[in-house]
């Protein structure tokens, strides 16, 4: 599509001479003798860059840019006589985009205008992403339609505008981690960091490290000063999923950092100060955790200023179909795929309790999305944890069944231990690190 140059200029030779030279270069041209009339069809007729002479019989070139840029933001380049480049930078200070002196060659004429367009294409391409990064963070896409999950959209609204301290709840699955995304995009901290932490995964000897940074010399390994994740999310919002893992020590630092504003690197002698909202996570009871001596009372409540207690899908079978839509909608368009899920097979996900809650249902549908072969998916492409045992068996793989038991054994243990992923690699005789290799495999948080 041709960009449009809106020409102003009285000289009528000057003016054909610009005019032929722009469409020659690809542009569509609209010219004006006057600012006059110029400023009228502007109002209705869009242009991408102005070109006009300063002065003009009727206007000079402070009319022709303030009537311009309040309207839109469309540059506006000034052609002056070597007398008037004084008043063409004052121009400039008013908004105008660039002037040029005349004569001129033509060649730096396109090369102005090409520079208007491309900064001007920039800024419009900044805006588009501010407004998709917005809409996708706006609360309903945490899709849903029940009374539960509306006061959860009701509370993330509230608690955006604020700057306290956020305490997410619910089990593994429920949508923590994008609330907590929803929340920062909607605060006032929207342009600062989102550090985003997963305090299970951080190797316990390290934790203090990973999150307060050390000094050089801090330990064996600690070959030069690391800034820690608090540091990196300096004036943003530092999102601590599954917090009930945190050690001790560590949760005494983060406290401090509540409290105080402060914390020490490891190893370190100078006390920083930070500026961060925290926004924790976790699946587990803490007040049973307090009770066990496990995590810090003092430390619960200052977390647990405003919590939000995402329910699990099994209590809200209403927003099933809607996720289903949602998810359907997410992977075909990646894979170009149009399948559809057979009646049989939407009663068979609707029946369905989803341990993994919406993450699991994600989990199903892109799978099913990705493998569909036809434009249909039925009760033979699904999991055979979802026919819970109705399918014959005919034609499946040892390696399915029991890589399907392997996984709901793993949930349900983490179920019995409250998420507590030391006890749980106890029980089922495997290592921490064992236990979390084969919860990502199977698309298991907790």
């Amino acid at each position: 599509m041709k960009e449009t140059v809106l020409l102003i200029e009285d000289d009528k030779i000057m003016r054909i001479s610009l005019e032929d030279a722009l469409k020659g270069a690809g542009y569509d041209v609209i010219s004006f003798e006057t600012g006059t009339e110029a400023l009228r069809a502007f109002k209705d007729i869009p242009f991408d860059v102005a070109v006009t002479d300063f002065r003009l019989p009727d206007l000079d070139g402070f009319d022709i840019v303030k009537e311009i840029t309040k309207k839109q933001d469309v540059p506006v380049i000034m052609m002056t006589a070597y007398g008037t480049i004084k008043d063409a930078v004052e121009a400039m200070k008013l908004g105008a985009f660039d002037y040029l002196t005349k004569p001129f060659a033509l060649d730096e004429l396109f090369l102005i205008i090409e520079r208007a367009l491309t900064i001007k294409g920039l800024k419009e391409e900044n805006i588009r992403l501010k407004k998709d990064l917005n809409r996708c963070y706006s609360v309903p896409n945490i899709t849903g339609e029940s009374a539960e999950i509306k006061k959860v959209f009701s509370l993330i609204g509230k608690v955006s505008a604020a700057d306290a301290t956020v305490l997410i709840l619910g089990e593994s699955g429920t949508g923590k981690e994008l609330v907590a995304t929803t929340i920062h995009y909607q605060s006032k901290r929207k342009d600062k960091p989102l550090i985003k932490v997963n305090c299970a995964a951080l190797p316990e000897s390290l934790t203090e490290s990973e999150l307060f940074g050390h000094e050089k010399g801090a330990f064996t390994g600690a070959v030069r000063r690391k800034p820690g994740r608090f540091e990196a999310a300096a004036g943003g919002t530092i999102f601590l999923d599954e917090i009930a893992d945190l050690p001790l020590p560590a949760q005494a630092k983060i406290l401090r950092v509540i409290q105080e504003k402060q914390f020490d690197r490891v190893g370190g002698t100078t006390t920083l100060t930070v500026d961060v909202r925290i926004i924790a996570a976790t699946n587990r009871a803490l007040e049973e955790e307090v009770k066990a001596g496990r995590f810090r009372e003092d430390l619960y409540y200052r977390l647990n200023v405003i919590p939000i207690v995402m329910p699990p899908l099994r209590e809200r079978r209403e927003d099933i179909l809607p996720l289903i839509a949602f998810f359907m909608d997410k992977y075909r368009s990646g894979l170009a795929k149009n399948a559809q899920f057979t009646e049989e097979a939407v009663d068979l996900l609707l029946a369905y309790d989803y341990p993994g809650n919406v993450r699991e249902l994600e989990n199903i549908v892109e799978r099913c999305v990705t493998l569909s072969s036809s434009g249909t998916i039925g009760k033979d492409d699904m999991p055979l944890f979802i026919v819970s045992g109705k399918q014959s068996g005919k034609g499946l793989r040892l390696s399915d069944v029991a890589s399907d038991a392997e996984r709901n054994h793993i949930m349900k243990v983490l179920k019995t231990t409250l998420g507590n992923k030391t006890k749980a690699a106890e029980m089922l005789g495997i290592s921490r690190k064992t236990l979390w290799e084969k919860m990502n495999a199977y698309g298991i948080r907790s």
